[in-house]
């Protein structure tokens, strides 16, 4: 499977929809990056993509990355510091769980969806939204890697 053909124009809409939806409750930012190929240790690789996509520049470092390697089935989910003092121990390896559970019965986007309304909660009990000074600092859009 390829990164075109991993999740279909209403599942690319359903995770952009479960996006806006956590990060209505929050001023946490999630994103989902998707790539073909990760050619290295995959939290590796997302850490370097955290930083290349400046998750780090949220003010309460509070970014969450979603990263897939669609042709060789990694996935790694990586929180910033902020939320990562907060999140009970094992956390992100049950938000992957629950998307791998999604995953194998090829129901991807409804994993991704899942496992980002789970970031969304823990989100929103650390760091809730504040109309007054709360902006979308991050894009909501899944992006794509070249490879």
């Amino acid at each position: 499977m390829d990164i075109k053909d991993f999740l279909s124009a209403e599942g690319k809409q359903k995770v952009v929809n479960a996006i806006k939806e956590a990060e209505r409750n929050t001023s946490g930012e999630i994103r989902v990056h998707m790539e073909n190929h990760c050619r290295e240790d995959v939290l590796d690789h997302a850490a370097y993509l955290f930083d290349k996509l400046e998750m780090q520049k949220t003010e309460a470092r509070n970014g969450v990355l979603v990263y897939i390697a669609v042709k060789d089935h990694q996935l790694a989910i990586l929180g910033d510091s902020g939320i990562n003092k907060v999140v009970p121990k094992g956390f992100w390896d049950d938000v992957r769980d629950t998307m791998v559970s999604h995953f194998k019965e090829d129901r991807y986007a409804d994993g991704l969806a899942a496992g980002i309304v789970k970031a969304g909660e823990q989100l929103s009990a650390h760091f809730p939204y504040d109309k007054k000074t709360d902006e979308n600092e991050l894009s909501d859009d899944i992006s794509f890697g070249k490879n």
